[in-house]
């Protein structure tokens, strides 16, 4: 049995978000939960909250423990980039990326 959650549109970058996915990727849901509430990293809050959203649809879905879950993927993709121009000298402007991501969480029970 498993459950997803996905938040998209999310103001971090793909890569900065994928490196807190990396620390919680396999682990039980109840260790996941304490890195992400150690990491000091502001993407290791959007990961928790996904996180939070997966196991609440295991539960909501299927009969089974909090326990018994864990992380089978996490996953981010890009999503719409947001393009400013910052103002330089002489005239010249340069642009600015503003990176979205797609966060992903699959959580599902041991066999």
């Amino acid at each position: 049995m498993q459950a997803k959650a996905i938040q998209r549109h999310v103001r971090i970058t793909p890569r900065k978000c994928n490196q807190v996915l990396g620390l919680i990727r396999g682990q039980s849901v109840e260790q996941a939960t304490t890195t992400l509430q150690f990491t000091p990293k502001w993407g290791a809050r959007v990961v928790q909250k996904v996180l939070k959203s997966a196991v609440a649809n295991a539960l909501n879905v299927g009969k089974v423990r909090v326990e018994d879950l864990y992380v089978k993927e996490a996953v981010v993709g890009a999503g719409p980039t947001m393009k400013r121009w910052l103002p330089r000298a002489q005239g010249r402007a340069t642009p600015l990326l503003k990176r979205t991501s797609h966060v992903s969480v699959t959580v599902a029970t041991r066999e």
